[in-house]
């Protein structure tokens, strides 16, 4: 995932939450295989787990192996039963006994923190349902949210009451459910711009501004159009261009041709490629009279000049203009995601499948253009989107990047009445 998100987890204890366990003198005991019966309503509630995304562990303590009453071979053949007929995903075991002293043993949470290493699961963001007082303990000295299976034994209940208690394990799969869909709503996760693999370009043309953001580690590349020149007041493009080079050092920049019809736009293409190495030219995908310069991408791209062909807004002219690169210089293919948002279409699909177009070709790498918001970084790198253009309005946002949410709604409160003082409005 996008981030490095790790995987959530669904712990269950073993007898008397996913099969019966055997209740003699109202105390649970495991069953032989002869004896094993799933709960009721464990295989859908289960399902449902799954689809919601959460690997299922059984983490079950097993004294009888170190009792001697039981073997390896008994619980090995109970779990190979279990695994057939429910979708669970691992089984942990203590074979230990209280006088051995593991850190395995429930209400120690050796088997939760174990799973959590092997498995790559992150506990915060994961549950525990058990029907004794020893696995709600293992829970929450794990950091797991915890439910109770209330099998009315007779035996203290937990010391501290878990998060929930329920009667039966479908009871137990929709309180997580319910609790998992309102953090999801509430608590989203924190972004991290650490984490991020898709570069981030600034687009503009403010030489100031290029000159403050060459100084950020973030920044990786630039990128600049006329509209955003014409904006900044540039009357001549080469003493422009050769400014910002001088400012961004070795970092790959973009600018664009300007003339319409494929001669001059190929002999401006050839003079643009000179300006450095690392200068990217800027072909549109199409003259203003709708012409594909699919044949002028070709022939440059063959002959080395690495290219940026931009303004591109649909899969299949995408995939023609990857055609034309195909073998060809390194070069960039812009697909202007919020043009497309702009018209009331999720360019996500679009992007993915321009992904997929570009993977055979190394060389290739796509660019979000046009973005919106600041969260189309995270929408980029979470897809593998493999660079977003980010104007400098957008990017002076990144240092709120996980800002804590409470603090910011203080904030633009203490905003709103400043400005409302500030006018002295009376009522």
């Amino acid at each position: 995932m996008g981030n490095g998100a790790l995987k959530r987890a669904v712990f269950l204890d073993r007898d008397g939450v996913v099969n019966e366990a055997v209740v003699r003198d109202g105390r649970p005991y495991p069953p032989q295989l002869d004896e094993l019966r799933i709960v009721p309503g464990a295989a859908a509630a289960l399902d449902a787990l799954r689809a919601a995304g959460f690997e299922l562990v059984v983490v079950t303590n097993q004294p009888d192996l170190a009792r001697g009453t039981r073997t390896p071979a008994d619980v090995d053949a109970i779990h190979r039963r279990l695994a057939h007929e429910l979708p669970l995903s691992r089984f942990y075991v203590c074979p230990h006994d209280d006088a051995d002293g593991c850190d395995c043993r429930k209400p120690r949470p050796g088997l939760l923190t174990r799973a959590a290493r092997e498995l790559g699961l992150d506990l915060s963001g994961s549950y525990l349902v058990g029907d004794r007082w020893r696995d709600v303990a293992a829970g929450q000295a794990a950091g797991v949210a915890t439910v109770f299976l209330d099998r009315g034994y007779a035996e203290q209940c937990p010391d501290r009451p878990a998060d929930a208690t329920v009667d039966d394990l479908p009871g137990a799969v929709r309180w997580i459910l319910k609790r998992s869909a309102m953090q999801a709503v509430t608590t989203p996760a924190v972004p991290d711009l650490e984490r991020l693999t898709t570069k981030i370009f600034a687009d503009g043309a403010d030489l100031a501004g290029i000159r403050t953001l060459a100084a950020d580690r973030r920044i990786a590349g630039f990128t600049t159009n006329p509209t955003l020149m014409r904006k900044a007041g540039v009357t001549d493009y080469r003493a422009f261009a050769a400014a910002a080079l001088e400012l961004i050092g070795d970092r790959p920049i973009s600018f664009e041709v300007f003339a319409d019809d494929p001669s001059a736009m190929e002999r401006q293409a050839r003079l643009i490629a000179g300006w450095g190495p690392n200068v990217f030219v800027k072909i549109p995908v199409t003259n203003t009279a709708g012409i594909s310069t699919a044949p002028l991408v070709h022939r440059l791209s063959a002959e080395g000049v690495q290219l940026n062909v931009t303004a591109l807004m649909t899969a299949a002219q995408v995939a023609e203009v990857t055609a034309a690169l195909a073998g060809g210089a390194p070069a960039y293919i812009s697909l202007f995601a919020g043009r497309v948002a702009d018209t009331g279409r999720d360019p996500l699909p679009i992007l993915r499948a321009s992904l997929a177009i570009l993977a055979a070709e190394p060389q290739l790498a796509l660019i979000w253009a046009s973005p919106r918001e600041l969260l189309n970084i995270f929408q980029a790198d979470e897809i593998g989107c493999h660079v977003i253009t980010v104007t400098s309005d957008i990017l002076a946002k990144l240092g709120i990047v996980g800002k804590d949410l409470d603090d910011y709604s203080l904030d633009t409160v203490q905003m709103f009445h400043r400005d409302a003082s500030t006018s002295g409005f009376t009522i």
